[in-house]
């Protein structure tokens, strides 16, 4: 039962376990939703503001520093295995913004791209904000606060990088920061970089195999950074451990469960 994660309502709880074992009452799904919210209020440690703005500039910091440490210090096209794993690796290569290496509508494209990554940015803000308010778990926000970051992290190489770097090539030795001719391009025309690939299968199909038979098949091929991957894992956690954000039943606001549960316990003392 969920109201058991919270030692602060122990009393509370086997009061109403007695009433229920007794018949007295009788749980329901929305008093154990209740019981939940009650619960995840009480702080531990860190304001759920705080966790939120700490989560966030977490992977920026990580995100941002790996890219210019990369853009600057490998040749485009170059890397290096990680640990020596043959299927885990450093390769540099850059897009024009959309995630796992992939392009789209050339430069037009790209201005559309990053205009609609900033107005979502600024809707998952609004979300955000009032997830704080309804005092929502700090799972849920956690996990937007991963989604809103590597957002933002993407947005700074779309709007900056073009400024502040020259452009690499294949073969085209380093790209440096800041140069004196300027950068490769302009607001928000930068090119994301990407770093990570972990090509875990790397074969060639057997001729038996329908269509495909005898082409080389490659598990996972897409190159990423840390900002998509923030943005994956923060959407994945929603979709299997949030589901209730979808489902406005269960959204109930503080005011409304500690009033309710100071009922039941005026309710349970009639009784």
């Amino acid at each position: 039962m969920l109201y058991t994660h919270c030692e602060a309502t122990a009393t509370l709880r086997r009061r109403l376990t007695y009433a229920e074992q007794s018949k007295k009452i009788k749980f329901t799904d929305r008093t154990h939703v209740k019981l939940f919210y009650f619960c995840s209020s009480k702080k531990f440690g860190v304001k759920k503001s705080t966790a939120v703005m700490l989560t966030i500039l977490m992977v920026l910091i990580i995100d941002q520093v790996l890219k210019v440490y990369i853009k600057t210090n490998i040749l485009y096209g170059d890397g290096f295995d990680i640990l020596g794993l043959s299927w885990a690796k450093i390769h540099f290569i850059e897009n024009d913004g959309m995630a796992f290496g992939l392009s789209f509508g050339g430069i037009t494209g790209k201005y559309f791209l990053s205009i609609f990554r900033i107005l979502m940015v600024i809707f998952l803000f609004y979300i955000m904000k009032n997830l704080l308010k309804h005092n929502e778990t700090y799972g849920l926000l956690i996990s937007f606060s991963l989604v809103i970051a590597g957002a933002v992290g993407n947005i700074l190489d779309c709007a900056f990088y073009g400024l502040i770097f020259s452009e690499s090539f294949f073969h085209g030795g380093l790209a440096t920061m800041f140069p004196p001719e300027g950068g490769y391009g302009g607001f928000l025309t930068g090119k994301v970089v990407d770093m990570l690939y972990f090509p875990m299968i790397d074969t060639v199909l057997p001729e038996w195999v329908p269509i495909w038979g005898g082409e080389r098949f490659e598990f996972f091929r897409p190159v990423f950074n840390i900002a998509d991957s923030s943005i994956t894992v923060g959407v994945a956690s929603i979709l299997i451990f949030h589901r209730r954000f979808f489902s406005s039943e269960t959204k109930v606001n503080e005011k409304e469960v500690v009033a309710d549960i100071s009922e039941d316990n005026k309710n349970e003392n009639s009784l």
